[in-house]
């Protein structure tokens, strides 16, 4: 089984405010879907209201993403599947309940993880 990101930026996502509710209702029911089929590994958003930071070896906190990196926003979900094809499958049932095209990204295997 390999790890898979899904995800998308803020700003893709754009749905009225009164279609808002209706958005976040079929996001949780897909990701239930995904905990039912045992494939579900982790989800969600990005909270925008708290800036990021990078944080080195020795301790010292630098405010800011990395120079000439976009600020990640936006939705995520990791999900553990059994190919490359079954990402799309959900990434599509995801796209649908959030009402805009995913991003399909395939972690490294790791031993340890």
């Amino acid at each position: 089984m390999t790890k898979f990101l899904i995800s998308f930026p803020s700003d893709a996502m754009v749905v009225p405010a009164e279609d808002f509710e209706a958005v976040v209702e079929a996001a949780h029911a897909v990701i239930g879907e995904a905990k039912a089929a045992g494939v579900y590994v982790f989800g969600g958003g990005i909270d925008e209201n708290v800036a990021p930071v990078r944080v080195a070896g020795d301790g010292t906190v630098t405010e800011g993403t990395y120079p000439g990196h976009a600020v990640p926003d936006g939705g995520y979900t990791v999900l553990e599947l059994p190919s490359r094809e079954a990402a799309f499958e959900w990434a599509a049932k995801i796209a649908v309940a959030c009402r805009c095209p995913q991003e399909v990204r395939h972690f490294q295997y790791d031993p340890e993880s």
